[in-house]
C-alpha cells in the first residue's frame, strides 16, 4: 500500500540520522578524511553482500544436494543483477586502492549477524513460500478425494478409468492422472488449445466423455463432485493413445490473480518460475511419500512459452518413459 511504503521510507530515514548522529558525535568517525571514510564504507558494503551471497548460495547447494532441483543461473543472476553490480563495484573500488579484502573487523561483522539470524530463526514464526503452501493444499484438497478409494462410494482413481475403459472400448496404458505444470502457470480450458494449429504432422489432444463422478461430503458440502477429463492424443498414422490430464489449478488460479495486480497489489512482486518449482518439487515430494497416491499420479512439466514445445508430444514421452510397451497394450 502506498501508506506503508511512505511509513517505511520514514522510518528508513530516521534510522540513518540516528545513527549518523552517533557517528558523529562519538568523536570515533574522521569525517575530513573523505578517501577513508569512502573506502570504510565500501568495505563493509562489500563484508555484508559477501555475507548474503555466501548463505545464498549455501542455499542452492543444498536445493541441489538434497531436492535434486535444477539450478537456472540465467535467471538468479538476472533477479539479483543489482546485487551483482554492487558487490563487484565495492570489490574492484577495494582492489584498485590496494586494500586487503577482509579485515578481523570481517569476522566480528560476520559473528553478530550469524548471531542475529540465529535469533530470528529461534523466535520468528515459520513462514511458508507460496509455492510449497499451494501444493500442499492441492494434494489434501483435491487428489486425495479423487485418486485413493474411501472404502465406500469411490472406488480409486484406477478403478474409475477400468470402467471407463470397459464401457467407451477404449484403453489407457497409463492409469495415472496426468498433471501438467505450465512455466507461465496458465491454463487453457481446454488442453487442446496447446495443440499447433495447421500442423497435421504433429500430435494432438482431443477432449472425450470425462471420467465418472467423484460425489463427497466436504467442509459443509453435501455432494460435492469431483471430476477428472479424459483426452486421446491423435498420431499421425497411428492410433490414438487415452490418458487423464488436466492443469494444476492452484497455479491456474495465482496466474489469473497475477493478471489483477491492482486488485493484489501485495503478490505484485511474486517471482513465478519460483513458485512454479516450489510447487513442483514440493508436490512430487508429497506424493512419493503417500502410500495412496504415490502410484496414482504423474506431474508433467511443459514449457509453454517455448514456441517449438508441443503438449501432446511431450505427454507421448512420458507416457513412453512409464510404459515402453504402450504400443502393445490391449483392452483385457
Amino acid at each position: 500500500m502506498v501508506d506503508g511504503k511512505i511509513n517505511e521510507l520514514h522510518v528508513y530515514g530516521l534510522h540513518a540520522l540516528l545513527v549518523s548522529i552517533i557517528a558523529i558525535g562519538s568523536g570515533n568517525v574522521n569525517v575530513h578524511d573523505t578517501q577513508k571514510l569512502l573506502t570504510t564504507v565500501v568495505r563493509y558494503i562489500f563484508y555484508l553482500f559477501f555475507i548474503r551471497g555466501s548463505q545464498a548460495a549455501i542455499v542452492l547447494i543444498y536445493k541441489i544436494h538434497y531436492w535434486n532441483v535444477t539450478i537456472d543461473l540465467q535467471r538468479i543472476t538476472q533477479k539479483h543483477k543489482t546485487s551483482i553490480y554492487i558487490f563487484g563495484a565495492s570489490l574492484a573500488v577495494l582492489i584498485y586502492n590496494r586494500e586487503s579484502l577482509f579485515r578481523e573487523d570481517f569476522f566480528f561483522l560476520f559473528a553478530a549477524q550469524f548471531i542475529e539470524k540465529y535469533l530470528n530463526m529461534e523466535h520468528s514464526p515459520t513462514s511458508i513460500r507460496y509455492g510449497i503452501g499451494m501444493a500442499c493444499s492441492f494434494f489434501e484438497g483435491y487428489l486425495t478425494h479423487v485418486l485413493p478409494s474411501d472404502g465406500a462410494r469411490f472406488v480409486g482413481f484406477a478403478e474409475n478409468i477400468a470402467i471407463y475403459e470397459a464401457n467407451q472400448g477404449v484403453v489407457f496404458p497409463v492409469k495415472k492422472l496426468f498433471i501438467i505444470i505450465t512455466k507461465s502457470m496458465y491454463c487453457p480450458p481446454d488442453l487442446k488449445q496447446f495443440n499447433k494449429p495447421n500442423r497435421t504432422d504433429l500430435a494432438r489432444l482431443e477432449a472425450c466423455e470425462s471420467l465418472s463422478d467423484v460425489e463427497k461430503d466436504v467442509a459443509g458440502v453435501k455432494n460435492r463432485t469431483y471430476r477428472n477429463s479424459a483426452y486421446k492424443i491423435h498420431r499421425p498414422g497411428s492410433d490414438p493413445v487415452y490418458l487423464a490430464a488436466e492443469c494444476a489449478t492452484p497455479l491456474h488460479t495465482l496466474h489469473l490473480v497475477l493478471q489483477k495486480r491492482a486488485l493484489f497489489e501485495e503478490l505484485k512482486n511474486i517471482d513465478v518460475e519460483e513458485v512454479v518449482n516450489d510447487f513442483c518439487t514440493m508436490l512430487r515430494s508429497i506424493i512419493s511419500k503417500s502410500h495412496d497416491c504415490h502410484d496414482k499420479c504423474e506431474l508433467v512439466y511443459f514449457d509453454n512459452t517455448n514456441p517449438d514445445l508441443n503438449l501432446a508430444d511431450v505427454l507421448l514421452d512420458k507416457i513412453r518413459e512409464l510404459e515402453p510397451n504402450f504400443e502393445n497394450i490391449r483392452l483385457q
